[in-house]
């Protein structure tokens, strides 16, 4: 038997490959779904069975284009109702990959359809628990999901669930297993995620918090939802489209690959009320850009930020990007529902200048710039990182308004003076800016490199307070 793990880490599915005798199940895969067909391929070896832990929120899910172009079958855990055609398992359940086991576990809580398969190699061994949202290393999956879903369910309700779960149905399991979650640190399914990305499950009992032999129910669902955020709002709506399906990866491939001159790019944009989407360099789209775009930089946190400023994934959108980088932007965009780009501007910001449209900037600063003008001017200062950073350590008298916020809190932004703001290192700062400028503020100076520049050219900081603490 063969277990490999093909795609792990922060805010992305955990998707597995099993082999054996020439058959081969995937778990929870990405939505490019080509790297599981090209592997099962190479391995001689026909995809069988695809199994799903759940409806993921945060990412849509490869399942239904690996389904058509293999003919493997979905496997859901007992419960889930989508509207295609797929194994709906009993708790329990094995199936059968050459001599391979894979045994169905039902673990409601992080959602109501949420489950963990058991996997026994050939020699009968019990080998690990894919565990999808259920169980994370250091954390457990958020229970506030469902409820967007299902009205009557509370995130109380669905914690309840959780605990027992995993007191009757993870925790009795041996010690010696290893846990493959789906998510690393980052992710916005849990909120304390471990950066590894697999343990033991003894290990787990050890030191996950959520794993405590003496917790009560009460203490649980106590701890678990503390320090909760809102989700992402894009989440039930990648929910929905898991449930219900969605147009094929290769449909939308073809559709946003449209190269658009300057000319019909504008036209494009007004007509279908398009947003238009810089994902080159923060640096870059400082310099200059098309004015009213919105940037947001393919080599930073492309997708999360996408899903949490962009709202809804049936907004059409136009792309700028670096050459060469449009079919990864429109795949990128597409793992978390945004299927509707419509093109991008053939040429970028050169071609976009040659055919005589005007371009916008920002202002933008060194730290040490900021540093010996900054009590001259007395300028506000806007922090655009999370709370909790900001607790931690921030320039004396700055406002904080994260950039998650930046919609429902642009009434706290200084309006009538230029203000100053930053982030951790330049990436956030400058798509705060972009959204700003895009409804009507342009008196914003950006510090670039953010907090650890700030820090490095002597400007006076609160007194730095571990995040594990900062509340």
């Amino acid at each position: 038997m063969k277990i490999e793990q093909i795609y792990t880490g922060c805010i992305a599915h955990a998707a597995y490959y099993i082999e054996n005798n020439g058959e081969a199940a995937i778990f929870d895969p990405l939505r490019e779904v080509q790297p599981y067909i090209d592997k099962a391929t190479k391995d001689n070896a026909v995809i069988k069975y695809i199994f799903e832990t759940h409806f993921h929120a945060d990412f849509v899910s490869g399942h239904l284009d690996l389904a058509k172009k293999t003919g493997a079958k979905i496997v859901y855990g007992p419960t889930a109702k989508p509207n295609f055609e797929a194994i709906i398992a009993e708790d329990n359940q094995e199936f059968k990959i050459g001599n391979v086991t894979i045994k169905v576990i039902h673990t409601p809580g992080h959602t109501l359809e949420s489950t963990t398969y058991l996997v026994t190699d050939e020699n009968g061994k019990e080998h690990g628990i894919i565990t999808g949202d259920t169980l994370f290393i250091g954390d457990v999956g958020r229970p506030d999901l469902a409820q967007k879903i299902a009205s009557d369910l509370t995130q109380e309700k669905l914690a309840g669930m959780l605990y027992d779960s995993l007191r009757t149905k993870i925790m009795p399991l041996s010690d010696e297993l290893i846990v493959y979650p789906n998510h690393g640190a980052g992710s916005a399914c849990g909120k304390n995620m471990s950066k590894e990305t697999t343990d033991t499950l003894g290990n787990q009992k050890k030191v996950n918090y959520a794993l405590r032999a003496d917790m009560t129910k009460e203490e649980f669902i106590t701890e678990l939802l503390d320090g909760l955020g809102a989700p992402p709002a894009y989440f039930p709506q990648n929910v929905m489209m898991n449930i219900q399906g969605y147009e094929s990866l290769d449909t939308v491939l073809d559709k946003g690959k449209k190269a658009l001159e300057p000319k019909e790019f504008e036209t494009v944009a007004n007509e279908a009320e398009a947003l238009v989407l810089d994902v080159r360099h923060q640096d870059a789209y400082v310099k200059e850009h098309v004015p009213g775009s919105i940037f947001i930089g393919l080599d930073g946190n492309f997708a999360p930020w996408v899903g949490a400023l962009i709202m809804d994934v049936k907004q059409p959108i136009l792309l700028i990007t670096t050459e060469g980088r449009e079919e990864e932007t429109i795949t990128r965009l597409a793992r978390v529902g945004f299927d509707n780009c419509l093109g991008y501007l053939k040429g970028g910001i050169d071609a976009w200048k040659a055919a005589g449209f005007e371009v916008d900037s920002i202002k933008s600063i060194s730290p040490e710039q900021f540093a010996a003008e900054k009590d001259q001017t007395q300028l506000p200062v806007v922090d655009s990182r999370k709370p909790g950073e900001f607790s931690a350590e921030h320039v004396e008298n700055a406002i904080n308004i994260p950039l998650d916020f930046v919609n429902s809190q642009l009434s706290e932004v200084p309006k009538n003076d230029d203000f100053y703001i930053h982030c951790a290192g330049g990436y956030r700062s400058v798509i705060m800016a972009s959204i700003l400028k895009a409804r009507g503020y342009h008196n914003m100076i950006n510090v670039e490199k953010g907090i650890a520049g700030i820090r490095n050219a002597g400007v006076p900081l609160t007194k730095f307070v571990c995040p594990s603490t900062a509340k």
